[in-house]
């Protein structure tokens, strides 16, 4: 059984005012948590040591547990018919929402999150908030501009390019 976390009203608090000082690790951690992913889904995007991190979230009392939830039946291979090219997503058109975007917004989430680290928290939150994939290809420039403030143009672009590839049939 995995577990679905929820944010408490201390780890609100902390997104807000960044009142306790979290370590950025845990503050990471933190803004991933959405009521919503599973323990599972949390332990792909937390970089490191997911268990611990998540455990001492819950023990300092920043998030706690909503609900128990089986674990997910693997899904089957997508199809091998797929036309690809290098740096572009091998996911069908008119996918515009469900698990194929769910899968491409947390592994851009996660990328932004790594390149930017708790500076890029704001525009992280409105990343994972983004509901289709225009939602996301709309915020995609200002994540890239932001990236290359922080990390400069050579990672931004390869951001925006990898991302824009995969964001096209929106």
């Amino acid at each position: 059984m995995a577990t679905i976390f929820r944010k408490t009203e201390k780890g609100l608090a902390e997104i807000e005012t960044r009142a306790h000082r979290l370590p950025p690790r845990l503050r990471a951690a933190l803004i991933m948590v959405d009521g919503k992913r599973s323990s599972d889904e949390l332990r792909t995007l937390i970089s490191s040591q997911a268990d611990e991190t998540l455990a001492a979230l819950v023990a300092q009392g920043y998030i706690d547990k909503l609900a128990e939830v089986a674990a997910p039946v693997p899904k089957p291979a997508a199809p091998s018919g797929i036309p690809s090219r290098p740096g572009a997503s091998s996911l069908p058109p008119d996918t515009t929402r469900g698990p194929e975007f769910t899968l491409l917004k947390r592994q851009l989430v996660r990328e932004f999150n790594d390149l930017t680290g708790p500076t890029g928290e704001v525009l992280a939150i409105r990343l994972e908030k983004a509901v289709d994939r225009q939602a996301l290809a709309t915020l995609l420039p200002a994540a890239g501009e932001f990236i290359a403030s922080v990390r400069g143009a050579g990672k931004a672009s390869e951001f925006r390019q990898r991302f824009a590839d995969q964001l096209e049939f929106a």
